[in-house]
């Protein structure tokens, strides 16, 4: 379901929360991807195209698709179909030598059969040099979902190989701007992470800000200045609900869901100076987690689900901390800029994500929090709002290219990247979804 709000607030308003917080027609707008580096130790895979029997929904290929998931994370090098020397659907048909003279060190084929509204797709791996199967499955869905079926195929194949559960069924949410109009339009999307099958669920004349997903991936969290303040709320995608969470005077922003779903960090200032807390969703219950003269914002979990990590500018400019528990003492983790801000931690409690001035650029970086070591992570100038996928192995953050926002995705070292420039009008504050089994 699609909301349409069209409300007015106070620009000054606007103004004023920009100046204090150091913040930095259809129903799809669909993202396109643009490959722009891939990493230099790619390893060599054959997708082979999917032997097909009975009618196939029409649109893109199975095997196309897989090809391009595992294309887009840099560390797969795919091998063009016009360039094989055969187009074997099950291991009978597979000749190792032929794949090895072309430099592959896995192959996938596979096979689509089509039985009333279902496609069946049963597809095997196979390890080269060893002339091993290393995966053999068979899955199957509505016709109409032909694309959730290849993404699962890709998630598949990517674990086997890298030992790393796949993230391509996974979904992002981000914001689009629309001013093609004279008038402002802002659109809250869910998108498959390729870009593909986005629908609005959100569109405003105001602010969209900060979209957090619940863990089980059927709710988002999100600021919106549509009664012409800050205001936090909890949207249900299954049904279009929404319910205003937070609506304190002053600043509400920054939602971050607790790892069992029931509770929000968030940042308030209705007390007259802006603060981390955690709102139990049940009982609305506000618990205090910081208390200084200076600004804390931007809370995220960390990846035991007790610890915060948070932007603060109580060391004289925005930096990153964190508390090993919800009021502890914080510990500054952040000290090669004046500016150091919107921390995303991974889920392995290795390295927090941030973004990271270095003169008058914005990168993403990143800290390995056991050693202190920063890397900066990004070649772009404009980076903004990172997100973390939930298997590590990539991040998604906002960045401007050719006068355009774009979202831009690369793997979790910097070596590899994509962009996501929308069909129509900017792109920004990106947020990865959960993996949901």
């Amino acid at each position: 379901m699609t909301h349409r709000i069209w409300y007015k607030p106070s620009r000054t308003l606007l103004a004023a929360i920009a100046l204090i917080f150091f913040a930095v027609s259809g129903a799809r707008a669909e993202l396109l991807i643009r490959i722009t580096e891939g990493a230099d130790a790619a390893i060599p895979v054959a997708v082979v195209p999917f032997a097909e029997s009975g009618q196939m929904p029409a649109g893109d290929k199975a095997g196309s698709i897989v090809q391009a998931d595992l294309s887009m994370t840099g560390e797969f090098r795919t091998l063009p179909p016009e360039k094989m020397l055969s187009l074997p659907s099950r291991r009978e048909e597979v000749y190792f030598r032929d794949w090895r003279l072309l430099g592959q060190r896995y192959v996938l084929v596979g096979s689509l059969t089509r039985s009333g509204d279902r496609v069946q797709a049963r597809y095997e791996l196979f390890d080269v040099n060893r002339e091993e199967r290393i995966l053999g499955e068979t899955a199957a869905a509505p016709a109409s979902n032909m694309r959730s079926l290849a993404h699962h195929v890709s998630d598949k194949v990517y674990e086997a190989i890298t030992g790393v559960p796949g993230a391509f069924s996974t979904k992002l949410a981000y914001v689009t701007l629309d001013t093609a109009n004279g008038k402002p339009r802002y659109r809250l999307q869910v998108s498959d992470v390729d870009g593909k099958r986005a629908r609005i669920r959100l569109e405003s004349q105001e602010p969209i800000l900060s979209p957090a997903w619940s863990p089980d991936g059927k709710k988002l969290a999100y600021v919106s200045f549509e009664t012409g303040k800050p205001v936090i709320f909890v949207h249900e995608l299954g049904t279009g609900k929404r319910t205003k969470v937070a609506d304190f005077p002053g600043l509400n922003s920054a939602p971050a869901w607790s790892d069992d779903g029931r509770s929000l960090l968030m940042t308030l200032s209705k007390d007259g100076n802006a603060e981390i807390y955690r709102m139990n969703l049940e009982s609305r219950q506000l618990t205090k987690l910081t208390n200084h003269w200076a600004i804390d914002t931007e809370p995220s979990w960390d990846a035991s689900g007790k610890g915060v990590f948070f932007t603060s500018d109580r060391s004289g400019g925005p930096q990153i901390y964190h508390m090993e528990t919800p009021g502890a003492e914080p510990r500054r983790i952040t000290f090669g800029s004046r500016y150091n801000a919107r921390p995303r931690p991974d889920n392995d409690g290795q390295y927090v994500y941030y973004v990271h001035q270095r003169d008058r650029a914005f990168h993403i970086a990143r800290t390995e929090l056991k050693t202190g070591e920063e890397t900066i992570l990004t070649r772009t100038e404009s980076d903004e709002s990172p997100s973390v996928a939930p298997n590590g192995r990539m991040l998604i953050y906002a960045t401007r290219q050719n006068g355009t926002n774009v979202l831009t995705v690369i793997s979790a070292d910097g070596g590899a990247a994509y962009s996501l420039p929308a069909s129509e009008g900017d792109v920004r504050e990106p947020a990865w979804g959960p993996l949901v089994r």
